[in-house]
């Protein structure tokens, strides 16, 4: 259990924006920031960050919370797993006292199988340079590449020795169960016979985005053809190696710093860039591109540049995979290195700075290089170059932004010598091929938005009286409980006298004299939170509520916390515009009248019920006197509504 003080304390030290930052490439705007949403599919920003809330809110999605939150939702991770995380990043000791055994039996299978890949990742790195056969085998193989030492601690690369089961024996002895070692896949066969599956391999650990190892890479260095030269950690519950970029633990800060990612196909070509101080580098892992990975980039830059080796077949290969990623509204270059030369042998013969320049220099946009590539394959023949035609103009098609597919539709009609309306007519056929097979195979699926207000429209039968009221009161608790407001009332003689009270008092015991409770759950548990700390003198912090471990409170006080909107600076112009906060006495009276008046009607309409199926005559009368009552309480309230101004 990790003890209160110091769950405030982590909550307290984490900014949302250096959390959020990590995974998410944040622009400012404003007083806040925006980008892409890392929990769905967009192309135009509405995942908002609040430094000054400490809050996440994406506007598309509904996904919201503090840094915390934000932790458990990215990575999978539990509630107390986002904290450690949190406690890591800022340097916060947590004192824990010993899980008993019914605890450890409790942990699910993620954490289990993270926790053998950090076991393993040790045992590998330990076996690399303590070990005779490491040093000899394992180490050497690397100086040979030219990797220093503290690059290989960084990526923390490794030796499992050569024997059967070494390292299953040695992992079962510190108490990890097979089955967890067959589903990582360290370990194959089954309980009656298993083996170490990166026997005598030097070990290339693949991290996740917050560094934790979520599988492995394993090179044989001695020459058997009946062994595949890599292996990897089959697919697991943590590994989904469509979803994996190797190096992006490593390589996402310097991607987004220079907005521009550089790709590359293998383990050794990221570590020797990154040695070399070229740091915005990952790798496919020597599979095409999905389009997974090519998500996972654009959370921090629309740039890609794609570096070849001098391979042209290779190159011919790749280039079939690679429109997924104009299909994605990303900018694509492409960089050919010299003949004989991959990024790794490139980079560790050439100074860093003569290796930036040669990318910056021969850097192609994707459709201009692939243009000049295939019109040289298909040298005079025409029927080839008819062929290279439809290609160039399908790719150009799947750009979803009309102004840089003319652009290129200009371009390839100069490079091909094909007259531009020729190129312009088949781009346009292939869009209306494209448009009538989407609309008519597939219903498209309504903007986010649009679910969630439908979402709200078949739960509003379901919300109890006054709902939106009370949220209108929780979320006025939330913004200004703290705020002072002056109230005037007579004293004992019928003298005027003016007093502060903060908004949360206010409110709550308006409330109280009227002996009325929220009928919604959440939302009377804030109001309890609220009243129970003004019990003690207290108001509480927002961060109280948007870090509750109760779900639905804290996802209701992001929500109420968060807007899509910052009001422009008019006074520039000479314009001034009243704030929430010169109107907050207004504001909060008509909030309470408005849900005093729904909850009244609501009774109202009940006793008209009640009435109707009432036989008995005096029970009808006194059933009549308190509806009347109602309604003379309606007809105050409604004069009230009518003669206060809240602009």
């Amino acid at each position: 259990m990790i003890p209160q003080n110091t769950v405030a304390s982590i909550l307290e030290s984490a900014r949302i924006e250096e959390v959020v930052g990590e995974f998410v490439s944040l622009k400012r705007r404003g007083s806040n920031l925006i980008g892409l949403c890392p929990f769905h599919q967009e192309k135009t920003p509405s995942f908002t960050v609040s430094p000054s809330k400490g809050i996440f809110k994406c506007f598309g999605c509904g996904k919201a919370g503090d840094s915390a939150r934000f932790i458990m939702e990215h990575e999978h991770y539990s509630y107390p797993e986002a904290l450690r995380y949190l406690a890591k990043k800022y340097n916060i000791e947590i004192e824990e006292r010993e899980p008993t055994a019914e605890e450890l039996m409790a942990q699910n299978e993620r954490e289990k199988m993270f926790n053998v890949n950090t076991f393993a990742q040790h045992f590998f790195s330990q076996s690399l340079f303590e070990t005779e056969e490491g040093r000899a085998v394992g180490l050497s193989y690397f100086k040979e590449r030219d990797f220093r030492e503290a690059t290989i601690k960084k990526f923390q690369l490794g030796y499992n020795p050569d024997g059967r089961d070494v390292f299953s024996q040695h992992a079962v002895k510190n108490g990890y169960s097979l089955d967890v070692l067959l589903k990582t896949g360290l370990s194959t066969g089954n309980d009656e016979r298993f083996y170490d599956r990166f026997q005598a391999r030097v070990i290339f650990p693949i991290h996740n985005l917050t560094g934790k190892v979520i599988g492995f890479g394993g090179r044989i260095l001695h020459s058997d053809k009946s062994k595949a030269k890599y292996l990897n950690s089959p697919e697991s519950e943590i590994y989904n190696k469509s979803k994996t970029l190797y190096g992006i633990y490593f390589a996402k800060n310097a991607i987004s710093r220079q907005d521009q990612c550089l790709l590359v196909e293998g383990y050794t070509d990221v570590i020797s860039m990154h040695q070399a101080g070229i740091e915005n580098v990952v790798a496919s892992s020597g599979t095409s591109l999905t389009t997974d990975q090519i998500r996972l980039i654009r959370r921090y830059t629309q740039n890609i540049t794609i570096l070849y080796d001098g391979d042209k077949a290779g190159i011919s290969a790749s280039l079939r995979g690679t429109d997924m990623i104009l299909e994605e509204g990303m900018n694509v270059r492409v960089v050919v290195l010299p003949e004989g030369e991959d990024p790794d042998s490139f980079v560790r013969k050439t100074r860093t700075a003569e290796v930036e320049a040669f990318i910056q220099k021969q850097s192609k946009d994707f459709i201009s290089f692939k243009t000049d590539l295939l019109l040289k394959e298909s040298a005079n023949d025409p029927i080839r170059k008819a062929g290279l035609v439809k290609e160039i103009v399908h790719t150009i098609s799947l750009i979803p932004d009309p102004i840089y597919r003319t652009v290129y539709i200009k371009e390839c009609s100069r490079m091909l010598d094909v007259a531009e309306n020729t190129l312009m007519n088949e781009l346009n056929k292939l869009l209306r091929q494209k448009l009538k097979k989407d609309l008519g195979t597939v219903i498209p699926e309504p903007p986010p938005e649009q679910l969630q207000q439908e979402e709200a429209k078949n739960q509003e039968e379901e919300q109890p009286p006054g709902f939106h009221q009370e949220r209108e009161l929780v979320k006025l608790l939330l913004h200004y409980a703290n705020e002072q407001i002056t109230q005037k009332t007579q004293d004992e003689f019928g003298f005027p006298v003016e007093y502060n009270e903060s908004v949360a008092a206010f409110v709550i015991n308006d409330l109280k004299n009227d002996q009325l409770r929220f009928l919604d759950a959440t939302h009377q548990k804030i109001l309890d939170a609220f009243t129970h700390s003004l019990d003690r003198g207290l108001i509480p912090d927002t961060i109280a509520f948007v870090s509750s471990p109760e779900p639905d409170i804290a996802l209701l006080a992001s929500d109420l916390l968060s807007t899509p909107y910052e009001l422009h600076n008019w006074k520039r112009k000479n314009i001034f515009v009243k704030t929430e906060l010169e109107v907050l006495p207004d504001m909060l009276n008509n909030a309470l009248l408005m849900y005093k008046k729904k909850i009244l009607e609501s009774r109202r309409d009940l006793l008209n019920t009640q009435i109707k199926a009432e036989n008995d005559h005096k029970k009808q009368l006194a059933m009549i006197h308190q509806k009347m009552k109602i309604e003379n309480k309606l007809i105050i309230i409604n004069g009230i509504l009518g003669s206060v101004i809240t602009k």
